[in-house]
């Protein structure tokens, strides 16, 4: 078994290469066509349509002996997210790179990735029966660019024509002892002493690309066919593949990367198991970020798995196998089921852009917030926000492309018409110092009986918000300090200036309860005890109080950008920068070209990119991604409406209701 995944830059093939991967391995008579939209895996409407892959697709082929599952992602950077997902259940990669155009943005972002995941990559270089395909130079780029150790395993003949081949050949110490030595000293030894032989070098391939140390460069054509054996057989004998009887007889452990919708609505979710055996009719207890939600176990209803194109219904699903389980009716993208394990998370970076859904005329709101509802749960990362006192839904975005899929979504899957207001950032909170508050039971005008001291402080940048204890774990029952946490994590996602709050820690330094009482041969009575709704209550208002006392900053999400282009329109790129507050942090001449380097705020970006190709003669490559945040330094700091629903409005009312503020 293997899961494997197809990744590149837009437009560099990899649609393509999966559909001749099929054919190559007798799973489909007729190749698709991603310009007249019959692949395989593009199967939205809006994917046939513009030629692009938006949510990833599972596809299944054998090679000898060995089962592939076949993941095709999309190549557009809006559609990381989807890249993420696949990322987290690959056992090995191919990495599509065009001969034509050579090294792309996306291509370098998903490498520095794949190299620090570790996970094991075939390099397959597109297109080279297209005029202007380069062989030697994007092998080169692949070195310098990439600062990837590559090794060629073929030659190319007749590049740029119709009648461009791939000759597989195996690599001699002379190709490939410099990439190989580096990571063994041995085969060093053996090449200066004159000893090494052909198998030895092969094996040390072998062993470094399962390791995910170089990468095996192999040459083709999606459209005629050029270079797919011989790819087919390095995917054979150079990837690993995924667990086998022992993982088997380990706990359960898997991941759900994909939730789909099947033709009556039901819910089915895509799992990719690490070890274990789930049967149909078990019960699997579900949980994200390594802690259960408290949603209970559900219960598997049906399993299917995927084989030779298509997927096959079963009684089991194994260790190493991606299945679509039906019955998980609360799961999540991003859940785990069973146990927890060292996933690769958050390899990319958040959404940082937000825009406002307009319902069209006659559209129904609540149809409208159901519908947004459900492409959540498909897509976590779009980050719905509901404001039911405007009657406004956000979602956050990746980029522009993406408005067109939610509106394309909406109006095809559930007949809804809608259009956005402008995009904005979607910007942080951090706090600028300490702030302590602290609710005594039945002192003052504490309205409930519970005892809640909190002090916030900022916390080391990218740490999130940790929560911490200054008191005895058991000086009360462990469900109020749950409901504490879970109250205090609940109030940070909206701030004193509206936006999320991140970076800061949070210690509980008192606490309290009144303990089960009841009056005299009476039940319980919830007037004279604590409940969690005392904690749930009291948890804002006191963290609103020493939020204000440590102030918070607002931080504006920015992106890292680099450009190259002709080094005659440095002159008008650099006032063009400065323009949208893009700041170059090098500049580099290279001859006829000059690379800058620098950083943008997010919500300049999409205007940037519209003016390269003006700036530069249609000869500019734009690469740009989230770097970090920086403090707002222009005018006052942008508020973001607050929902309703908020702890922080909710203590606010309580402080006014009350008619005082926080000892």
């Amino acid at each position: 078994m293997l899961n494997l995944g197809i990744l590149a830059h837009v437009d560099a093939g990899k649609t393509s290469l999966t559909e001749r991967l099929l054919h190559t391995a007798g799973v489909i008579d007729e190749l698709g066509s991603v310009d007249a939209g019959s692949t395989r895996t593009d199967t939205l409407a809006l994917e046939r349509r513009r030629g692009i892959t938006i949510k990833s697709a599972v596809v299944s082929f054998r090679i000898d002996d060995v089962t592939v599952n076949l993941i095709d992602t999309p190549g557009h950077p809006d559609f990381i997210a989807e890249v993420e997902r696949a990322l987290a259940v690959l056992d090995g990669a191919v990495l599509v790179v065009s001969a034509v155009e050579g090294v792309q943005a996306q291509t370098r972002i998903l490498m520095r990735t794949l190299r620090r995941l570790r996970i094991p990559t075939l390099v397959f270089v597109n297109k080279i029966d297209r005029r202007g395909a380069r062989g030697e130079r994007v092998l080169r780029e692949l070195t310098e660019r990439l600062s990837a150790p590559v090794v060629p395993m073929g030659v190319v003949t007749e590049p740029g024509t119709a009648g461009a081949a791939f000759t597989a050949v195996r690599p001699t110490a002379e190709d490939a002892v410099d990439v190989l030595a580096d990571h063994d000293d041995a085969l060093l030894a053996a090449y200066v002493d004159d000893l090494v032989t052909g198998e030895g070098i092969h094996r040390a391939l072998v062993a470094q690309t399962r390791r995910a140390l170089v990468h095996p460069v192999y040459f083709g054509s999606a459209t005629t066919g050029a270079g797919v054996p011989e790819l087919v057989a390095g995917i054979a004998a150079l990837l690993p593949g995924a667990g086998g009887e022992a993982d088997r007889e380990g706990p359960l452990s898997g991941t759900v990367f994909k939730v789909e919708r099947g033709p009556a609505g039901e819910k089915i979710a895509c799992v990719r198991l690490f070890s274990g055996v789930l049967r149909v009719r078990d019960r699997v207890p579900l949980g994200d970020d390594g802690r259960d939600r408290g949603d209970g176990a559900a219960r598997v209803t049906a399993i299917s798995v995927f084989d030779q194109g298509t997927d096959v219904r079963r009684e089991e699903v194994r260790a190493g196998e991606i299945a679509r389980l039906w019955g998980l009716v609360e799961a999540r993208v991003g859940d785990r089921l069973g146990e927890p394990r060292d996933e690769r998370r958050r390899f990319f970076a958040p959404p940082t852009l937000e825009t406002v859904v307009v319902p069209g005329p006659g559209v129904d709101r609540r149809a409208l917030h159901l519908a947004l509802t459900r492409l959540a749960e498909q897509d976590p990362l779009i980050g719905l926000r509901h404001d039911e006192v405007r009657q406004e839904t956000s979602v956050a975005l990746y980029g522009e492309v993406q408005k067109e899929v939610v509106q394309a979504t909406l109006a095809a899957d559930h007949g809804l018409t809608v259009s956005f207001r402008e995009t904005t950032p979607l910007c942080v909170e951090r706090p600028v110092g300490v702030g302590t508050a602290a609710e005594f039971v039945k002192k003052g005008d504490n309205p409930f009986l519970a005892t809640v001291g909190l002090r916030v402080e900022p916390a080391p940048t990218g740490s999130g918000v940790r929560f911490g204890l200054e008191v005895e774990l058991g000086s009360m029952p462990y469900a109020f300090f749950k409901a504490i946490e879970d109250t205090v994590r609940e109030t940070l996602g909206q701030g004193l200036h509206g936006w999320q709050v991140t970076d800061c820690a949070v210690t509980l330094t008192h606490c309290g309860y009144c303990p089960r009482q009841s009056h005299a041969h009476q039940g319980f009575d919830k007037s004279m005890s604590s409940t969690g709704y005392d904690f749930r209550g009291l948890t804002p208002l006191v963290l609103t109080e020493a939020l204000r006392r440590a102030g918070t900053r607002v931080h504006e999400p920015m992106h890292r950008f680099r450009v190259e282009a002709p080094a005659d329109t440095l002159g008008v790129l650099l006032p063009a920068l400065a323009g949208l507050r893009a700041v170059p942090r090098a500049t580099e001449v290279r001859g006829t070209r000059c690379v800058l380097e620098g950083a943008v705020p997010a919500a300049r970006v999409h205007r940037l990119e519209q003016r390269i190709p003006a700036l530069t003669r249609g000869e500019g490559e734009w690469e740009s991604g989230f770097d970090h945040y920086a403090p707002v330094a222009l005018g006052a700091p942008p508020e973001r409406p607050r929902t309703d629903d908020n702890p922080l409005d909710r203590a606010e009312y309580l402080l006014r209701v009350t008619g005082r503020v926080a000892n």
